[in-house]
């Protein structure tokens, strides 16, 4: 059975908007190998809208040869939206209807984990909802003002700390799971 993992750079403040405005300057060569890791145990996608309209616009146009493009461009990507009508980059499936169902069948075949790359608002919409197997971190030492994630989680969740790492960027990466697996 596949993992449902939720991927997100995050500010001190607990900013995750807009993190190629501030994030990439603290990338270094160890957070990138464990990054390139993660792709590799990572078949599947999953994403809200605003990611991937973001990345649609962008990722295509990445010449081969480039790690993430060469993980992002063929990755089969799911994409959760209320107001999209059609996907058009390769690749990539519209869900619909019973969102909870939609990611239970995906969970329930063969394959590695299925990231949520981005996409703060479902990170959370799935981690509320228990559809989140682990929520990973990545916090830039930086202060940057903006949405939180998970300002209005609702519901207290209890999670435990799975692993973390601290890298020589000054960046800290930290990932969880529901305290009841």
């Amino acid at each position: 059975m596949r993992s449902r993992v939720a991927t997100l750079w995050v500010s001190l403040d607990g900013v995750a908007e807009a993190p190629e405005m501030w994030a990439f300057a603290y990338s270094d060569a160890d957070l990138m190998e464990l990054n390139g890791a993660q792709m590799a145990a990572s078949d599947a996608m999953l994403l809200g809208r605003v990611t991937y309209q973001h990345f649609a616009a962008f990722w295509p146009c990445q010449p081969a040869g480039d790690r993430i493009a060469d993980y992002i461009n063929p990755t089969p990507r799911y994409v959760v939206s209320s107001t999209l009508q059609s996907v058009d980059w390769q690749n990539s499936t519209l869900l619909g209807g019973n969102l909870d169902g939609e990611i239970a069948r995906l969970k329930s075949e063969p394959g590695e984990a299925i990231t949520v790359v981005g996409s703060p608002t479902l990170a959370r919409s799935l981690l509320g909802k228990g559809l989140l197997d682990e929520l990973r971190l990545t916090i830039a030492p930086v202060v940057v003002g903006g949405a939180r994630p998970f300002a209005d989680a609702g519901t207290q969740q209890a999670l435990r700390l799975a692993d973390s790492r601290v890298f020589s960027s000054g960046a800290v990466y930290l990932a969880y799971r529901p305290a009841a697996n």
